[in-house]
């Protein structure tokens, strides 16, 4: 290797590191001058717009995770079109985000097709759509910016405001701090732009809904009519009382599961990244400059395994149940029982 390649391989994997180190130094700056101050944590999505339209007597207002599945949506269409345009250019291996997502997917294909068999091309685009949109969403609390800059507003929890010149920023003062004694005060609170979208349960619970909607339907693509013998399974219930009154309890747990599935479904996603988020503000407050700087990036790290390794769980349980639900299930009732 020349001395010229060798610069430019510092250059090219060196640096970024110097860049890293940098961010994180500036971090710890800014917290000291700054200090973090631990936000109201709120379960439901806050709304950044006042009453649009009323569903069922129901006020629908435009929230912070909506702005978050606007970005999660068009992230999501930018690498399918980057991956087409790398595709299409002719390229044996594709390279960057193109050749890692190409890599993602062709686990997830074989993944799939070593479950589901001839039913791939069916359940695969639905495997790794949600796969990857959870992903994404899951990652956007690593984002800077996200649950930390939006509108301020009044609160008596709140904290005292600092003019920046370009913007204001909410910080610890002393005539504020504990139950907020001094009287006259203006205090604020931050409602954020956008917040991570798996910390809201609307869309977790209608994550879940599609996941078991399509489970059905891929019941009924392999199976038709006969799929609900999986349910309600009477085939046996007069030939063989007992054994037909045991299918038939065994029909109605099936039926139950598959609505606890949509519990399980919406909570496991939602309790990990609501949990994950709350986390990373606790740290970042408790352990302050040093928190903000150097501690919390290991923290950071370690949001970002559990965000992949929450979509991958979200994505493959999906797969499993609708590739289980194109297998037959009146037939082997009866071999077990004749």
């Amino acid at each position: 290797m020349t001395e010229k390649q060798e610069k430019k391989g510092w250059w090219r994997w060196g640096v970024n590191r110097w860049f890293v180190l940098l961010f994180i130094i500036l971090g710890a700056v800014a917290a000291g001058k700054y200090p973090p101050i631990q936000p109201h944590v709120a379960l439901p999505a806050e709304p950044l717009s006042g009453t649009l339209f009323k569903v069922a007597g129901q006020d629908f207002q435009f929230t912070n995770t909506m702005v978050a599945m606007l970005i999660a949506d068009v992230i999501l269409l930018l690498i399918g079109f980057g991956v087409y345009r790398a595709v299409k250019s002719g390229a044996l291996v594709l390279k960057g985000i193109s050749g890692a997502v190409e890599a993602m997917l062709e686990a997830l294909y074989n993944l799939t097709e070593g479950t589901a068999g001839k039913w791939t091309k069916f359940i695969f685009p639905w495997f790794a759509t949600i796969t990857l949109f959870v992903l994404i969403v899951n990652w956007t609390e690593l984002f800077p910016g996200v649950d930390s800059v939006g509108i301020l507003h009044h609160s008596e929890h709140g904290y005292a405001v600092q003019d920046l010149g370009f913007a204001e920023t909410i910080v610890k003062s002393t005539e504020t701090e504990g139950a907020h004694a001094a009287e006259g005060a203006e205090l604020y609170g931050l409602i954020p732009f956008v917040r991570v979208l798996s910390t809201d349960l609307n869309f977790t619970v209608a994550l879940a809904l599609i996941a078991v909607v399509m489970v059905q339907v891929a019941g009924f693509r392999a199976n038709g009519w006969s799929y609900l013998t999986k349910f309600f399974n009477v085939k046996t219930f007069f030939s063989k009382p007992i054994f037909g009154l045991i299918d038939f309890a065994v029909g109605l747990l099936e039926l139950i599961s598959e609505f606890s599935k949509i519990l399980s479904f919406a909570f496991r996603l939602f309790r990990n990244i609501f949990a994950g988020s709350v986390l990373l503000f606790v740290i970042g407050t408790l352990l302050g400059t040093m928190g903000v700087g150097f501690i919390q990036v290991g923290f950071l790290l370690l949001e970002f395994f559990v965000g992949l390794i929450q979509a991958i769980v979200f994505g493959m349980l999906t797969m499993t149940f609708m590739a289980q639900a194109t297998q037959g299930h009146g037939e082997h009732h009866e071999e077990a029982h004749a």
